[in-house]
């Protein structure tokens, strides 16, 4: 099995708290419909804009708003290039809201089908990649880094998947999804399109764990600030052979939850100014009950009547209106039942 080394870190502890407490704000707001429609509308508009960025795309945003709002008929490379990352992210909101998916061969396969379509020859998507590459510096011209070879690409990526099949049940979503993130750019298994998949399969990811702000957030844009501190935190340099033993994951995810938090902080802020629903602001009594979990993981039903002084029935009414929003978990039964994140 695929086993990263890592180190959680106070700075990589710090962001995934920070993460958990802003989606978890987040998650407990009420919007008006078509506040929500809007900036999901948006950011698939800044995704789609972002990610192929990175890959070269010069269009800019407002270019990109345009096609998206009304794609002409015949479309060039860099056009296609968005709008297919705009229907892929659409096909993948489609899929989450049947319930949770799971990546697998055929799911990456399909994606790179998706981002590449029309703009790669038919052999060329929807599959594994049968010869090797060389990925090159586009300033000198020099060789950088060579990727797995064909015959070892579908055992690592088993061997990826397996990883996060396991890790799900124990090991914090961001991180799972940092380390697959990186781990599907150093395996390489496409002619092109690599990158635009991973960050796909990082957004499937993180969506399947619970941060459900994945329509409205663009980590993409983060990456996108500084594309060249991108590669050189995701890539490996030299040969894949001779650095595999060697492979550290955690400058990485330090710096990919930290693009986690600089996007929620932005949507964040952007929402606070939006006109909110009479019941969007947490009553108080819900409030305490939520700042007690961030700072010590869990809560009782004693814990909490002693913060709020409130009845057992309404009590019971506040734990049972957080847990039908997903938003806290009973774990537990009778006197040692208690609730988390």
């Amino acid at each position: 099995m695929f086993e990263p080394k890592y180190q959680v870190t106070n700075g990589l502890l710090e962001n995934i708290k920070r993460i958990v407490s802003i989606t978890t704000e987040l998650n407990l707001r009420s919007y008006p419909e078509v506040v929500l429609v809007r900036y999901e509308a948006r950011a698939r508009q800044i995704s789609s804009h972002t990610s192929t960025s990175i890959e070269g795309n010069v269009l800019p945003l407002t270019e990109v708003k345009r096609i998206l709002k009304s794609a002409p008929e015949n479309l060039r490379e860099s056009e296609r290039e968005v709008v297919n990352y705009n229907d892929t992210l659409l096909w993948l909101d489609e899929k989450l809201k049947k319930g949770s998916v799971d990546i697998s061969l055929d799911l990456i396969k399909d994606i790179q089908f998706r981002v590449m379509k029309g703009i790669l020859p038919e052999g060329k998507i929807g599959q594994f990649r049968r010869e090797p590459v060389q990925l090159m510096d586009p300033r000198s011209g020099g060789i950088v880094y060579l990727p797995p070879d064909a015959k070892d690409i579908e055992p690592l990526l088993d061997n990826m998947i397996d990883f996060v099949r396991v890790a799900k049940k124990e090991v914090d979503p961001a991180i799972i999804a940092g380390l697959t993130h990186k781990q599907f750019v150093i395996i390489h298994p496409f002619i092109d399109g690599n990158g635009r998949t991973a960050r796909l399969l990082s957004k499937i990811l993180l969506a399947n764990m619970g941060i459900d702000t994945f329509k409205l957030f663009s980590f993409e844009n983060y990456y996108n600030k500084n594309v060249t501190k991108y590669f050189l935190k995701v890539g490996v340099f030299g040969d894949y052979y001779e650095k595999r033993e060697f492979i550290d994951f955690t400058e990485w995810l330090t710096y990919f939850t930290e693009g986690i938090v600089d996007e929620l902080l932005r949507v964040k802020g952007e929402l606070e100014k939006e006109t909110v629903s009479p019941d969007s602001i947490l009553p108080e009594q819900l409030q305490k009950m939520v700042t007690y979990i961030e700072k010590n993981g869990f809560i009782n039903d004693a814990i909490y009547a002693g913060l709020t002084k409130r009845s057992k029935a309404s009590r019971t009414i506040d734990f049972k209106k957080l847990t039908d929003k997903g938003l806290i978990k009973r774990v537990g039964k009778g006197k040692n039942t208690f609730y988390r994140f």
